[in-house]
């Protein structure tokens, strides 16, 4: 049977391989190279005098920027999902697998779609305007409150979720073991409920901060292109008249040092990758 498994798995080590490593590796050898879109391929050579672009103002501001932001994001998500996921996991449905699909039926969404609504909702003259006549937001459009809330909304499902299924893996014995011991419900839940849980507010804080850091269209759309990511930094490069490939995946792997350290982070609070289940 094992035999049988390994079989069946060939074909997606093959994509996985294609799909995956090659352009990781791709990635990094131009990284290291000179090339760009102005030269030729038998003119390829190790070359490291770009990477001086770390440093230049713009590129700082860009990795200040998406730094920020996904802390604060990651933070926000916490107290939020973690509340969420919580309340979820203590009421009284029968039936929470329907709670927890309405928290990520946003997400089955096109996330362009998600973004331009919101956008729509931050503007001056929205779709709640001509409902009711009035928006609690106003117009926010081109602010970093609007960026903040766009990467919360989209991102929060992220942490529901992780948080959700460790609450879930805690034995209620021994919850009712604390309220034996005298124990008050505030007292339970910090001292028993969650540290147990920790798994899933770690599993959930590196999904929410990687796609955070990465990205570029919430900012972009949002922020009206007055606050500059990382990702923004990276779509120019590979979009300007002149395509600096090797800029663009120099960036692309400092990213990529952040994602791996995370999933080495991850890997230590949850060996067996229990919340991700």
């Amino acid at each position: 049977m094992n035999k049988v498994f390994k079989a069946l798995a060939v074909p997606y080590q093959i994509w996985l391989y294609i799909l995956v490593f090659i352009p990781l590796l791709a990635m990094v050898g131009i990284a290291l190279s000179n090339y760009d879109s102005s030269v030729d391929l038998n003119q390829i050579n190790v070359n490291l005098t770009h990477w001086s672009i770390l440093f230049q103002p713009q590129n700082v501001i860009a990795f200040r920027n998406s730094v920020v932001f996904a802390i604060l994001t990651t933070f926000f998500s916490m107290i939020l999902g973690y509340f969420t996921a919580y309340y979820i996991f203590q009421s009284k449905f029968k039936n929470k697998f329907i709670i927890l699909t309405i928290v990520i039926l946003p997400m089955w969404s096109n996330l362009i779609l998600r973004v331009d609504a919101l956008n729509n909702i931050f503007s001056e003259n929205n779709i709640l305007t001509s409902l009711f006549g009035f928006s609690p937001f106003g117009n926010i459009t081109g602010t970093s409150l609007a960026i903040l809330i766009g990467l919360v909304f989209t991102y929060l499902p992220f942490m529901i979720l992780p948080v959700y299924t460790a609450l879930e893996k805690i034995d209620y014995a021994l919850q009712e073991a604390a309220l034996d011991l005298g124990l008050t419900p505030f007292k339970k839940f910090w001292k028993v409920i969650f540290p147990l849980s920790l798994k899933g507010v770690v599993t959930g804080s590196i999904m929410v901060f990687l796609p955070t850091l990465a990205g570029f269209a919430i900012p972009k759309i949002l922020g009206k292109g007055n606050f500059l990511f990382i990702g923004n930094v990276i779509e120019n490069k590979l979009l300007s008249s002149t395509i600096f490939y090797n800029h663009g995946s120099l960036l692309a792997v400092v990213i990529l040092v952040f994602i791996l350290g995370s999933i080495l982070l991850l890997t230590r609070f949850d060996k067996e990758g229990e919340t991700l289940l």
